[in-house]
């Protein structure tokens, strides 16, 4: 594979996000948020195990990895690595973010997902030591400042209700998912892509299908909801996880994020005219504001390469 595939994976991955908050909220007003979230990862495991062992397993990867240099070994320290994606990614994430869901528009949950980038780059702030200038301290203005219209009804509700809670929790979830996408860029340069891939699902499904039968929730759904949820689980969830991890390693992680973000205005516009959500010339205005403070972090184009995989 190239640049242009990597650049091309994370904009699927972003559409079939945006994809994925629609049907989310479809198949919240059915099951818990934390049972969803079991099935959805669970189902996306046995998916991916299965062409794991397939006899296509092999053919595929060629493809993938085609002028890409791989590891074949996966060392213990990438096994603690990927449990530490399942945790954030696979777990926390999902079932922070589709409680917050639950709680909240399809519309404004996804212009708030543009609080991953932001997370993303404070950590490499913090952690890698990158120099923040006064367009970063723009960008983060807009992008925080559409976050708090967005999640408090344009400040005409200022209150710690559930439209504010359930937004908390989606920008929470964005925290974990930056912390996956981070450190998914030292498994990126793997063979086995789907084995890591199954496996992080299957982490992530089990410890939420545990939880959930703790807190005694049902896992009851309708017949005609199936097919809902396979497309879920079987497109949207197990193409993405295996997207991301291609376009982290041809073009970073860094910029399969900042391109990820566009999944923001995917999932409004799908949520808008799928569920009929309405979409307010204010929001769309502050989701954009949102994106535009994306933009600005990433102007001058001084990231770093993808072989150095350091966020700008």
């Amino acid at each position: 594979m190239n640049r242009f595939w990597g650049y091309f994976s994370a904009i699927i991955v972003a559409v079939l996000f945006g994809v994925w908050i629609t049907l989310d909220k479809i198949l919240l007003n059915y099951l818990h948020p934390l049972t969803l979230a079991a099935m959805v990862y669970m189902l996306a495991s046995v998916f991916l195990f299965m062409i794991r062992f397939s006899p296509l397993h092999n053919h595929i990867l060629k493809i993938i990895h085609r002028e890409s240099r791989v590891k074949i070994k996966i060392s213990r320290r990438n096994y603690f690595t990927l449990f530490l994606t399942a945790l954030f990614g696979a777990f926390i994430g999902p079932a922070l973010y589709l409680n917050g869901l639950n709680q909240i528009t399809a519309v404004n949950a996804a212009f708030l997902t543009n609080f991953e980038i932001l997370f993303i780059i404070i950590l490499g702030i913090l952690f890698l030591k990158e120099k923040v200038q006064l367009k970063d301290i723009v960008g983060f203005a807009f992008l925080l400042l559409g976050a708090i219209f967005l999640s408090t009804n344009n400040l005409q509700n200022l209150t710690f209700d559930e439209n504010l809670f359930g937004s908390l929790l989606i920008i929470v979830a964005c925290f974990f998912w930056s912390m996956d996408t981070t450190l998914t860029k030292f498994l990126s340069d793997k063979r086995d892509i789907f084995f890591l891939t199954g496996l992080k699902c299957g982490i992530g499904g089990m410890i939420l299908f545990t939880v959930s039968s703790y807190l005694g929730l049902s896992f009851n759904l309708q017949l005609d909801m199936l097919p809902i949820l396979l497309c879920i689980a079987w497109f949207c969830m197990s193409f993405s996880v295996v997207l991301i991890y291609l376009a982290i390693r041809e073009i970073g992680s860094t910029r399969t994020g900042s391109i990820f973000s566009t999944s923001s205005l995917f999932g409004a516009f799908i949520a808008f005219i799928v569920l009929g959500e309405p979409l307010k010339i204010t929001q769309l205005l502050f989701g954009v504001l949102m994106f535009v403070g994306i933009l600005i972090l990433y102007k001058d184009g001084d990231l770093k390469s993808n072989e150095e995989l350091k966020l700008s």
